[in-house]
């Protein structure tokens, strides 16, 4: 058995890569932007690839190729299930409603006589949202019709940024106010630079515009659920809302105690997983009325948290204590998906 790894630096590659040299795994560091990347997987029996909704170049290539690799029947992680909705709010909201999972009211148009006409019918707060961004990026509440009106204007107009530079200064403060260390201060410095120096990447985004996405506010809630699915095992952390804001994400407040964690989520969580076939998922949920709404979903999430918390469950709701690695989980997944496909051939 060999395995392919496109090793980017702080992503999951590190730790699979470490888990390929415990486990005398044999395996192939590659590069998915060269042109011979196919050739290159020549006698691999599957690709490991962590890519990351950032980089242009991956918007470019990551889904196609998946796609294409897939049609070769190489085995791939993340597999076009798990990945092709990552960074796309617009996709998982018509993939929610069509396997009817349960979600907070979300609402698309794609003409902007149509959204100011709903707009004159519907209450307000709402939550406005760009289609890609993460940890609340790209995310505001819109408080009245005023402001509904003239988000909807510059979508159809000149549109957004891709990404906010000043929002993502902010972020990076809240972080370290959060958890002082060196890391997390050159991370604030990083944010200034690239808000005063324009990365040549960041130029080559287009615009978001054409279109405009809102969601149902849920008035009272003081956190939401993260709620991390790889194969059998579900893992979760109620994240408490930023101070005087209403989101929850990047506040660095967190609480793994299982009481925020009822049976109903967990089969909630493995449930979707299971609808949506994908490997391995984090969820964003919120409570409501007794019932879980989900938010929003992504392959590719935060992982230094999870040796944090204090156990797992399995798919029969088992509960097991030790810590949490969730790239370990995820190779362990696809080096036994290689065998058992060796063995069906």
């Amino acid at each position: 058995m060999k395995i392919a790894i496109h090793q980017r630096e702080n992503s999951f590659s590190d730790r699979w890569i470490e888990y390929c040299e415990e486990n005398n795994i044999d395996y192939k560091i590659v590069d998915c932007y060269r042109s011979d990347i196919v050739e290159q997987l020549v006698n691999c029996n599957g690709l490991m690839w962590h890519w990351d909704l950032n980089d242009y170049k991956a918007s470019l290539v990551a889904k196609q190729l998946t796609i294409s690799l897939e049609s070769k029947s190489i085995k791939l992680f993340p597999n076009v299930n798990t990945s092709w909705h990552y960074n796309d709010k617009v996709g998982q909201k018509y993939l929610f409603e069509s396997l009817n999972i349960p979600m907070i009211p979300t609402y698309i148009f794609y003409s902007k006589m149509e959204a100011l006409e709903w707009v004159k019918t519907n209450t307000f707060p709402k939550v406005f949202k760009l289609r890609n961004g993460a940890g609340s990026l790209n995310v505001r509440l819109i408080r009245n019709k005023h402001e509904a009106k003239k988000l909807i204007k510059k979508s159809f107009g000149k549109g957004f940024a891709s990404s906010d530079k000043i929002a993502n200064i902010k972020d990076k403060i809240l972080h370290f106010k959060n958890d002082q260390n060196f890391s997390r201060f050159t991370n604030i410095i990083k944010a200034i630079l690239r808000f005063v120096l324009h990365k040549e990447n960041e130029k080559l985004f287009p615009r978001e515009k054409g279109y405009v996405y809102f969601q149902d506010f849920i008035e009272g809630s003081e956190y939401d659920l993260r709620v991390v699915v790889v194969g059998d095992r579900c893992w979760a952390a109620a994240r408490f809302n930023r101070d005087n804001d209403f989101r929850a994400s990047g506040s660095g407040k967190y609480s793994f105690d299982n009481k925020y964690f009822s049976d109903k989520l967990i089969k909630l969580a493995f449930e979707t997983s299971r609808k949506l076939e994908a490997q391995s998922i984090a969820y964003d949920f919120i409570s409501t009325d007794g019932k879980f709404l989900l938010i929003e979903i992504s392959y590719a999430y935060p992982t230094g948290k999870s040796d944090m918390h204090p156990g797992y469950w399995d798919k029969d709701l088992n509960w097991y204590e030790g810590s949490v690695n969730a790239e370990y989980f995820m190779i362990e997944d696809f080096i036994n998906l290689i065998k058992n496909n060796s063995m069906d051939n």
